[in-house]
């Protein structure tokens, strides 16, 4: 079709609009299935949600929607750089490629010669979750024996959470939603974050007259879509959790007969929570007994009850714990028996995969040391502890992450960064704040300028992205960086040599999901288990198919990786686990740096539409609080933890409790008039059972600052 074309910036376009599939490959659990507007071939314009595919059903959020301007923004790296200036200066000169990769070889090659080749880092995430885009750096770091990555960031407090009771990584149908007659949206602000989990909820409102529950703790954009909101402090879901489940045993609502087939200590729990009350929780949550009780007695009349469970509420550092009380409820009034009922946090385990291909399993070294992604400060400046007795980091290939911005305890980062001896290789779209302490920057394609493969952890599909345009001056994708380089340092495997075509369908073939050919011909394939599979009918994961009130959580089955944190003090049935940052005389506020609706981590956060939505850094502030402190809306303080200190501006609103802070995403540090970002505040220590990253999780402290000179 011929279509005027909205531009990016400038003067209107128009041309020939061929309308392509595609995937969104961020780091969200909703995978959206896309429908792009690709213009003469060569550009894109708007991108809408693929209503064939039916957990995304054609919404997709606003910011994936205008993605033309992260495509075409006029700042994107295009060439490759060599530092010419003091580190984190800025000041580049333009390179060749073949220039670039040489020097990345020569600078990886010294690191090996002098101090061993676990020496070399590759360090990465999920700026794409596309399989062979995002996972193939690892191939590199076995082939060449290279220290590998403990992906710490995201999930370890609420995978082995969720695991600990049901023994799998897997849940009812998230489309099932729209027939559950209650809706529970557990620590996730999913207007903002999830906007398809807001789609089903709001369909069985519209056609069940379902109810939809939000527990959070502020009353952000999601809570206020709700029919019951419940507002807590950080830190206490254990708590809210424990109360329900004894209103759910005292009142005669708990399915005592699901619970006698299908879980492994009923009376145990019930008397454990016996003291466990509404008025006990109602102290440590900040909630009235009231609507304590009101939520209990709503999901233990209400048989078709779906708990979706979030990440947000797990970054403490008692998220697993209360990852686990969460999906108890669901056990407890047996709503896994229903259609619409049940516990939901990821689907990981129905895909099977099969990635030896794209992450050189079978030439790994299991002896060679796992580095912990939080902890790249402590590494970077060398922490024995953080080294795990091995030695320095010499050189760091980054890739599809950011960590100068969103790892924690910021100050360690940048120090370490500022490193002279360290040899630093950043594989960038833009001049992040990780490209500009680089000592060489490569040009990265997106998503729509290469081919791969994605699964969704917040459903049930497989779905093909392949490339729609050409990329931008010189870019090229993770692929191609990681196979120019391993033929460069002597690293051998049949995945280099192989174009992303030719791996997805090896995968595809080798995971049980059929080949390249059948995929692009069906766009997506629906994993989805059965019913009796998803709900756990012929009992849970575990050997003896019961749901484990009571984890042994060093066993609990999660990325191979041994016991971390205080373990050995977790609670052995579900409670209220008092190790998070405690508010205390010096440090009176409990912060959480929760996410923005605009950004997602600290992307599009160079995008004009969503910094203008965004405006500028604030922290939020009871207005009691604020007045006790003699603080003004929009006023610069400065916010404090024990691990630094940042200026921001004070949003004064009535959004959130009482000695509760809330910052909402992660800005560029230049946003910031210190130059100093919310991570400077975060901290890395590990929480049990398999470490973490505490985000949401610190007790802080706000003082007004004399005005910034003019």
């Amino acid at each position: 079709m011929n279509a005027p074309v909205p531009a990016v910036s400038g003067q209107p376009l128009s041309g020939t609009i061929v309308r392509r599939p595609s995937v969104c490959p961020h780091d969200c659990p909703s995978a959206c299935a896309l429908e792009i507007d690709v213009i003469d071939g060569a550009r894109i314009g708007r991108v809408y949600g693929a209503e064939g595919q039916t957990y995304t059903a054609g919404v997709i959020c606003a910011k994936v929607a205008r993605y033309a301007e992260r495509v075409h923004h006029r700042e994107r790296l295009l060439h490759p750089l060599r530092r010419v200036g003091p580190k984190g200066s800025g000041q580049f000169e333009r390179i060749s490629w073949d220039e670039a990769l040489d020097r990345v070889a020569e600078g990886f090659l010294a690191a090996e010669r002098d101090f061993g080749a676990q020496s070399v880092w590759p360090y990465h995430y999920a700026g794409t979750m596309g399989l062979v885009m995002r996972d193939g750096i690892k191939r590199l770091a076995h082939a060449k024996g290279y220290s590998r990555f403990f992906s710490t960031i995201c999930i370890n407090t609420s995978w082995p959470g969720f695991i600990a009771g049901t023994g799998r990584l897997a849940g009812p149908d998230p489309r099932e939603m729209a027939k559950a007659d209650c809706v529970v949206i557990w620590g996730t602000n999913a207007v903002a974050t999830q906007v398809n989990v807001m789609t089903h909820a709001v369909r069985a409102r519209k056609e069940r007259g379902a109810k939809i529950v939000v527990i959070d703790i502020y009353d952000n954009a999601t809570v206020k879509q709700a029919d019951m909101g419940l507002v807590l402090r950080p830190g206490t879901d254990g708590a809210l959790a424990c109360a329900v489940m004894h209103v759910l045993f005292r009142d005669g609502l708990a399915d005592r007969d699901f619970l006698a087939r299908f879980s492994d200590c009923p009376d145990e729990l019930e008397q454990h929570l016996k003291t466990r009350t509404p008025a006990w929780a109602a102290a440590i949550t900040g909630l009235s007994e009231a609507e304590i009780e009101a939520f209990a007695r709503l999901v233990g009349t209400t048989k078709r009850t779906f708990f979706r469970l979030g990440y947000g509420f797990s970054r403490q550092r008692n998220g697993a714990v209360n990852m686990h009380a969460a999906s108890c409820i669901a056990t407890v009034i047996g709503a896994w028996q229903y259609e619409g009922g049940g516990a939901f946090h990821n689907n990981g385990a129905i895909y099977h995969w099969r990635k030896s291909l794209i992450e050189g399993l079978d030439v790994v070294d299991g002896t060679t040391r796992q580095l912990d992604q939080s902890k790249i400060g402590r590494i970077l400046t060398g922490d024995p502890d953080a080294l795990l007795g091995g030695p320095p980091v010499k050189a760091l290939l980054v890739q599809s992450t950011n960590p100068a911005s969103v790892a924690p305890e910021q100050g360690l980062v940048k120090q370490g960064f500022a490193r002279d001896d360290l040899f630093t290789v950043v594989h960038e779209q833009f001049m992040t704040e990780t490209a500009m302490r680089a000592d060489i920057v490569l040009p990265a394609t997106m998503f729509m300028e290469h081919d791969d493969i994605y699964a969704g952890g917040g459903h049930q599909y497989i779905a093909l992205g392949l490339k729609l345009i050409e990329p931008p001056g010189e870019c090229r994708s993770n692929h191609e960086v990681i196979s120019g380089i391993a033929g460069r340092v002597g690293a051998t495997h049949r995945g280099f040599d192989m174009s992303p075509r030719e791996i997805i369908d090896w995968t595809l073939q080798n995971s049980g999901w059929g080949n390249l050919a059948e995929l692009e011909e069906k766009r997506y394939i629906d994993c989805q288990p059965s019913f009796d599979e998803a709900h756990y009918v012929r009992g849970f994961a575990w050997p003896d198919k019961r749901f484990r009130f009571k984890p042994d959580w060093p066993k609990v089955p999660f990325a191979n990786a041994g016991p971390m944190g205080p373990v050995d003090s977790m609670p052995a049935l579900p409670d209220h686990w008092g190790v998070i940052e405690e508010a205390n005389a010096a440090f009176p506020f409990r912060l959480a740096t929760s996410p923005a609706r605009n950004f997602l981590n600290s992307t599009f956060t160079e995008t004009p539409t969503s910094l203008a939505r965004e405006e500028k850094p604030t922290v939020m502030v009871n207005p009691l609080d604020a007045a006790d402190l003699g603080i003004a809306d929009g006023e610069r303080i400065g916010l404090e933890t024990e691990r630094g200190a940042i200026a921001i501006a004070a949003r004064i609103t009535d959004a959130v409790r009482r000695g509760v802070l809330i910052a909402e995403s992660i800005w560029p540090d230049d946003a910031y008039e210190d130059g100093r970002g919310i991570n400077h505040l975060t901290g890395a220590d590990s929480p049990a059972p398999f470490g973490g990253a505490a985000f949401h999780d610190n007790r802080a402290r706000i003082r007004r600052l004399v005005p910034a000179a003019s």
